[in-house]
């Protein structure tokens, strides 16, 4: 994978239930993590999102977990949209220790746009897909 330039970046906050019985943060609860960092990834870059017609919903994710993550620690979620296809995109994200920026977990994951209304996949938006390699600093399209 090349290397991902990570402009959005949101604190967490480690809840007691996120806790398992083995004193660090569920793996399960990583994916909540995530989604917080994409919606307010997409709530901050992509303009006129509309999340009673439109949604983006994952079709694919992969999580690897590199180090434990306790209820003591400060972390933050990192967000960054590294491919860009016609109704769909691909994201990567990173939870790190938001004091020495040690990756503790890394997510990439398959995202589709999605008609909630007619239930369907739709194209991207054009406003969105501008906004988005405006923000990230590079045209990320893979057809052009």
């Amino acid at each position: 994978m090349t290397e991902v330039a990570f402009k959005h970046t949101i604190p967490l906050q480690l809840r007691f239930n996120d806790v398992d019985k083995f004193g660090h943060i569920n793996n399960a609860v990583y994916l909540t993590y995530y989604d917080l960092g994409k919606t307010n990834y997409f709530e901050s870059v992509c303009p006129n999102v509309n999340w009673d017609t439109d949604a983006i919903v994952v079709v694919h994710i992969d999580v690897d977990f590199m180090v434990q993550i306790f209820s003591t620690d400060h972390v933050s979620v990192q967000t960054s949209v590294t491919k860009i296809g016609t109704k769909s995109f691909e994201l990567t994200q990173r939870i790190v220790d938001s004091k020495t920026a040690e990756v503790k977990c890394l997510c990439r994951s398959v995202m589709v746009t999605y008609d909630l209304v007619k239930h369907q996949t739709i194209p991207m938006r054009k406003e969105w897909i501008d906004a988005i390699c405006a923000y990230e600093g590079r045209d990320l399209r893979t057809q052009k």
